[in-house]
């Protein structure tokens, strides 16, 4: 139950953060960075995209889907989840080259679901399990010091 609990809610994030991905691709790639004006435009616009939703699915994972698993100490937590948040855009822009360069589909549709249908599941399962295995894992918040412990008896983070 609380697999599918976090599933749910995981699922809820990534659509806020789909939607900002999606938005801020599309305006991007159609004004600033279109392909005609830019070379490297689709890729540079996903890279921006992706970094606008891995923020924001950074603060709805840390304090709604897995809330009850985060640590105290958020800055390694926060540098845990961006590492898993870039191989999860670098599989989305894998396919986004891929399609792009290698298959000739230049479209902004094509772009679109090459990057935001193919990649973003791809790209989505691989972040879900790093999340809850490694950033995010039970183990890990039981092992943690509490909160209040005094300064000295913290041990070193390590990453």
């Amino acid at each position: 139950m609380r697999l599918l609990k976090q599933l749910l809610a995981f699922g809820a994030v990534g659509g806020v953060g789909f939607v900002l991905d999606v938005t801020v691709f599309t305006v991007l790639r159609e004004t600033l960075l279109s392909p005609a004006h830019v070379h490297g435009g689709a890729i540079i616009a996903k890279t921006i995209s992706t970094t606008v939703a891995i923020a924001a699915n950074w603060v709805g994972n840390r304090y709604w889907t897995f809330g009850g698993d985060r640590r105290s100490n958020s800055a390694v937590e926060a540098l845990e989840f961006a590492a898993v948040s870039v191989l999860g855009m670098l599989v989305g822009l894998a396919c986004l080259g891929f399609s792009h360069y290698v298959l000739g589909l230049r479209s902004v549709l094509d772009d679109n679901i090459s990057s935001n249908v193919v990649g973003l599941i791809l790209g989505s399962a691989v972040r879900f399990v790093l999340y809850k295995s490694w950033v995010y894992s039970p183990r890990r918040r039981r092992n943690a010091v509490p909160h209040d412990a005094a300064p000295f008896t913290r041990p070193v983070p390590t990453l």
